[in-house]
């Protein structure tokens, strides 16, 4: 799988100031079917998700089950 380059370059961006990964919340990588999400550290110290791979099926459970709202999944125009 590709590594994504940068976080524009994804289609799940995650929102730092509501990700609560640094509370031990993994929900958005648990319901990934691909596993290409992922917790890091920043630089501040907290815990994140991303998305490691520029790999996605569009089928956003990720999305659906944030318990914060702080997953989005941009779909392309043409899944729209």
């Amino acid at each position: 799988m590709p590594l994504a380059q940068t976080v524009t370059a994804v289609p799940v961006v995650v929102d730092d100031a509501k990700c609560i990964a640094d509370k031990g919340c993994t929900v958005c990588v648990d319901v990934c079917p691909l596993d290409v999400l992922r917790i890091a550290e920043t630089l501040d110290g907290r815990k994140t998700a991303y998305m490691a791979y520029d790999e996605c099926w569009y089928c956003m459970p990720c999305e659906a089950d944030c318990p914060t709202g702080a997953v989005k999944v941009n779909l392309p125009y043409l899944l729209k």
